[in-house]
């Protein structure tokens, strides 16, 4: 009797934390969707556009397209983000929530040209 009420224990447990992650896997994918998305491209090692304006306090994601024929890494000491995009990919990049302010990122392999900032209002 003790190992049935264990196993039914177990299965019970196994079963709610299954929910649990389907659940939570839902909820992120509809929260996904509502967050607001920017576009940048770096383009023969410029970024376009080099100034881009998006809102205070909410999280977004930067959809960022390298149309370049070389790998680039865009990099951000302000916001803390770092990632390589190869030649002719996209990459998204998770942002935010921001205080109201200017944010700079590079292309790190290009730093003399892939310039550009986040102006957060």
């Amino acid at each position: 009797m003790t190992s049935n009420f264990i196993h039914a224990s177990r299965s019970l447990l196994w079963a709610t934390a299954l929910s649990a992650a389907l659940s939570s896997a839902i909820f992120n994918a509809a929260n996904a969707a509502d967050i607001p998305e920017f576009d940048l491209v770096i383009k023969d090692h410029f970024y376009q556009p080099s100034e881009l304006s998006v809102p205070a306090e909410t999280k977004f994601r930067l959809r960022v397209t390298n149309e370049d024929p070389t790998p680039e890494e865009f990099e951000s000491t302000d916001l803390n983000r770092e990632s390589i995009m190869l030649a002719k990919r996209t990459i998204l990049v998770y942002v935010g929530p921001l205080h109201a302010g200017t944010y700079n990122f590079y292309g790190d392999f290009h730093r003399g040209t892939a310039q550009g900032r986040l102006i957060v209002k």
